[in-house]
């Protein structure tokens, strides 16, 4: 099974779009909307969120992952270039397994991994 992506409301359609032009395979849906209902969202859908929110995602997901297991969560800055972001993205996607990511949140691009959870 290959990963699938959900975008946080905060993460910039740029990478969104530019990750599905790069590989017309990745599935990538866009956040239909904000609030912290999005990792009950992924975890239902098999999905790795990703965000722009370093100050509430990863309190968000320590509580969800408290009491089941997390989707896993990408953090990417703000500040990273775009094309970065949507390599990273590419790359993860091209050679990893979903199961991979469980309750883990990833800081990319330097994949630094904080297990968190039950399982972790």
């Amino acid at each position: 099974m290959k990963i699938q992506y959900q975008a946080d409301h905060d993460l910039r359609k740029a990478i969104v779009r530019g990750t599905i032009r790069r590989n017309s395979q990745i599935d990538f849906c866009s956040a239909p909307t904000p609030g912290s209902e999005i990792l009950a969202l992924a975890a239902r859908d098999g999905r790795i969120v990703v965000s722009h929110d370093f100050q509430t995602m990863p309190v968000l997901f320590r509580k969800f992952t408290g009491s089941q297991p997390g989707p896993g969560v990408f953090l990417i800055s703000q500040d990273l270039p775009l094309s970065l972001a949507i390599e990273s993205l590419v790359s993860i996607w091209e050679v990893t397994d979903p199961e991979a990511w469980l309750n883990r949140l990833i800081l990319i691009p330097n994949l630094v991994t904080v297990a968190i959870g039950p399982s972790a």
